[in-house]
């Protein structure tokens, strides 16, 4: 999880990267930010570098230069070369969950019955929840009365994450095309390609279904199944990755508080948790150029990566709301991109408004606070779980910026700044000391009130 980058005059190493015809030689890969393709070539003939993708052209690329040239060294030779405008490691990410544990309960849920309220099921399905769709986080943020005013969503929320059940029946109407930047693969990428078909087929089988009873089955460290005895019987045999079913998770909070927004699927995780920089900028890139408006990235690096925030401004400018996690360190650490100043950071509050003990928090961090405890939310095939994090609480924020876009007359909405957003949400109840947890509790209500009296251009 670490940058680098630097040069020599026009001395093309005798380095062999590649034995030709035969396996690939050990190699660091590098993000490689050039002028243009013609100047990234250059580069690549200077240093012995092989260019093995684009990122997003023309200017970002993905190269790889044998692992016995140390990257201080690479630095070093390329600082001045006109070619290279930056060079940094593709280093390894991980979801910022790995760090929680979860508290010894599960929350307090409302009587197990279907969705019956006409409304709500127009907004979630038939087969929707009331632990879901009513659970106290809805209250706490004032959600349940912005969706009932009808500010349920407009526009597209792209989730980098692990990927998304495209067959969960609460998500399945509302998933857009995306991108599987792990196999180069477009459509709806989902958190089942890296399961074995077996778990997969568990997971989705006809059972009982949990509103006739849950059993509570600790999946991973932040997250506890709520799933039916046979589906809990048959998995406890059956081997889940540590971060399976993330991105399905954060996609059923999004959709909680903006059933009516859609959800692009853009998996640069492994259902381990491990992903590649550079698979997480070529998503940014993806989401900015495919008609997204918010994206969530419940993900978080622990130094700065100049290629990331690159592509971050990318998205800015192009309107693009960018929402991620703080990170679950319970420090006053700068995460990125949440520390990046176009990027809406989001710590996590337990039900009633208190820090959670695992948020990172801080003012040059944190830009407001959403729930992160005990959320029920999606999980792959027809379940649901309880889940701990502020990658959930990054959910809840996206899916609150999604919303307030529903709330204004579209002519006008596509004028609004992602400053207009980012200053209606931080309309805010009162939590945290000294700007710890930065504007304060996501409240829905003021957010919408603000943008309500905000004069906007006609």
């Amino acid at each position: 999880m670490k940058k680098i980058w630097r040069t020599l005059p026009m001395i093309v190493l005798a380095v062999s990267v590649f034995v030709p015809g035969g396996k690939a030689q050990n190699v660091t890969t590098y993000i490689l930010q050039s002028p243009s393709l013609a100047q990234a070539q250059a580069a690549c003939l200077t240093y012995g570098m092989v260019m093995v993708s684009t990122i997003h052209d023309p200017d970002t690329y993905i190269v790889q230069v044998s692992a016995s040239v140390p990257a201080d060294v690479l630095k070093q030779w390329v600082e001045h070369d006109p070619n290279v405008r930056h060079l940094e490691v593709d280093t390894k990410v991980s979801p910022p969950e790995k760090s929680v544990s979860v508290p010894p309960y599960v929350p307090s849920l409302p009587a197990t019955s279907y969705v019956a309220d006409g409304n709500l099921i127009r907004l979630y399905g038939k087969t929707a929840w009331l632990g879901y769709i009513q659970q106290p986080a809805m209250y706490s943020m004032n959600a349940a009365d912005t969706v009932a005013h009808n500010a349920t969503g407009a526009g597209i929320v792209a989730v980098i994450d692990t990927g998304i059940d495209p067959d969960n029946p609460i998500l399945a109407s509302v998933l857009v095309p995306g991108y599987d930047f792990i196999r180069n693969s477009p459509g709806f990428a989902s958190d089942l390609a890296d399961i074995n078909q077996s778990t997969a087929h568990i997971l989705h089988q006809s059972t009982a279904h949990i509103l006739h009873g849950y059993q509570m089955m600790q999946l991973n460290g932040t997250t506890v199944g709520l799933l039916d005895a046979d589906t809990a019987s048959a998995l406890q045999g059956a081997s889940l990755p540590s971060d399976f079913g993330h991105g399905t998770m954060v996609a059923g909070l999004i959709h909680l508080v903006a059933p009516t927004a859609k959800i692009m699927p853009l998996k640069a995780f492994n259902a381990d948790g491990s992903a590649d920089t550079a698979d997480i900028i070529r998503a940014i890139y993806f989401a900015a150029d495919n008609g997204a408006r918010v994206i969530n990235m419940s993900f978080g690096l622990p130094l700065i990566s100049d290629a990331l925030m690159k592509a971050v401004n990318y998205a800015t400018r192009k309107g693009v709301i960018c929402v991620a996690s703080v990170g679950n360190d319970g420090q006053a650490t700068l995460m990125y991109p949440a520390a990046f100043g176009n990027v809406i950071g989001v710590a996590s509050v337990d039900q009633q408004n208190k820090q959670s003990t695992f948020s990172n928090f801080g003012p040059d961090l944190v830009t407001i606070a959403a729930p992160g405890e005990a959320l029920i939310t999606t999980y792959p095939g027809n379940h649901y779980a309880a889940v701990w994090g502020t990658s959930f609480s990054s959910a809840l924020v996206s899916g609150a910026a999604v919303d307030l876009l529903s709330i204004i007359d579209p002519k006008i909405a596509s004028q609004l700044a992602v400053g207009d957003i980012t200053r209606a949400i931080s309309k805010a109840n009162t939590c945290g000391t000294a700007g710890s947890l930065g504007a304060g509790c996501l409240d829905f209500n003021q957010a919408e009130q603000f943008l309500h009296a905000t004069n906007l251009p006609h």
